[in-house]
């Protein structure tokens, strides 16, 4: 490896995969990423609205839990409000497997509340939230 990089110091050859560059992200196919897509989202007018974020569903027949995530101008900056789509992502991708009552995607908006909150109460409110949108199995 070469110092301070995740390359190795010879190149690899074809066809081979690195195991330390596996990236745990949401792929492209798992986003929403029109802007029609997110208009058709509120105008479907099915929201639930928690402490740190509104959570809009929208169906159609080629949804398929995928995730959109806004920020507005009132959470913050242009850096905050990056924090912020990234706490919702990450949230949403480390819970996606829970999320089994639908095949609705997903349009996530942050709250100015959410850049403070601590993790667990964002992981918290975004399970309430799905709970009560029918996306997570009802809680014994």
């Amino acid at each position: 490896m070469q110092p301070g990089s995740d390359r190795p110091a010879e190149p690899s050859a074809k066809g081979t995969r690195r195991a330390f560059c596996v990236r745990d992200t949401l792929g492209r196919k798992q986003r929403l990423r029109t802007a029609k897509l997110f208009e058709e989202a509120y105008d479907q007018n099915r929201r639930r609205h928690g402490r740190h974020m509104v959570l809009f569903l929208r169906s159609g027949p080629d949804a398929s839990l995928r995730l959109g995530v806004v920020a507005s101008k009132k959470v913050g900056n242009a850096v905050e409000r990056a924090r912020a789509k990234r706490r919702l992502r990450e949230a949403f991708r480390r819970n996606r497997a829970r999320f089994t009552g639908g095949a609705d995607d997903v349009v996530l908006v942050a709250r100015r509340s959410l850049l403070a909150a601590p993790w667990s109460e964002v992981v918290a409110d975004l399970l309430r939230l799905a709970a009560q949108a029918g996306l997570t199995p009802p809680a014994p």
